[in-house]
């Protein structure tokens, strides 16, 4: 893994913007993207730039289960506002929130298949997931429904009109998709992000920490705040 220090959130994005470059000059046709505040920096990088991804394909990583694209809280239309809108790409996909579920995570499986993603980039969750893959999916898995935990379901309570209105499922690519990127891309601030880092990064490749699976891509870059970078090894 490579691991890149910022002192910021501004400062992260401008360093994922240049990896987002980097892929582009090598000729990336397929970006792998990812929703939620990590991100952002880098959006916003990306669409004050002359970058084109016109000619490209995106494909995100999760949906929730029973919401459809303009719903103001899919990801779908997280994505319109923060950067499809101002750089769109020749193809946009994201999971179907309002399909079924055996049809749809066919679906997108297939998609990645037929586009295999350059750069995929990710956030880190406190407890190591990544995408919507918590501590004890397995390794090996595709794209697949996902009941969402409690502690989930509360935390984006606060983005609707009440508890009951949250969704409880989600379609994710699993960590089977994510790790076929030729590169990946992956993000955290903060102090409360810190153990999740040191275990992603230094403890065992186990299904508890989602993310230390990325220990096996060959191709891994990282960017954290120095918060986030505090309980790694100093060597």
């Amino acid at each position: 893994m490579k691991i890149i220090k910022v002192k910021d959130q501004i400062e992260g994005g401008r360093e994922g913007f240049k990896v987002f470059k980097d892929a582009l000059a090598d000729g990336a046709n397929v970006f792998g993207l990812a929703t939620g505040s990590t991100p952002i920096s880098v959006y916003d990088e990306l669409t004050n730039s002359d970058v084109d991804f016109s000619e490209k394909t995106s494909i995100n990583l999760d949906e929730y289960k029973g919401l459809s694209g303009d719903h103001p809280q899919s990801y779908r239309y997280f994505m319109n506002e923060h950067l499809f809108n101002k750089k769109p790409f020749k193809m946009s996909y994201v999971p179907d929130g309002m399909a079924d579920a055996a049809t749809e995570t066919a679906r997108y499986e297939k998609i990645i298949a037929d586009n295999p993603v350059y750069l995929q980039l990710l956030g880190l969750g406190q407890n190591g997931h990544i995408g919507f893959n918590e501590p004890g999916t397995p390794f090996e898995m595709g794209t697949h429904e996902v009941a969402l935990t409690e502690s989930t379901i509360q935390a984006n309570a606060r983005f609707f009109a009440s508890e009951a209105e949250v969704p409880h499922f989600a379609y994710s690519m699993g960590i089977a998709s994510i790790m076929k990127a030729k590169e990946i891309l992956i993000i955290a601030y903060g102090a409360a992000k810190a153990d999740a880092v040191a275990a992603m990064i230094e403890g065992p490749v186990t299904e508890s920490v989602p993310a230390s699976a990325l220990q096996q891509h060959a191709n891994v870059i990282v960017i954290v705040d120095e918060a986030a970078a505090s309980k790694l090894n100093k060597n």
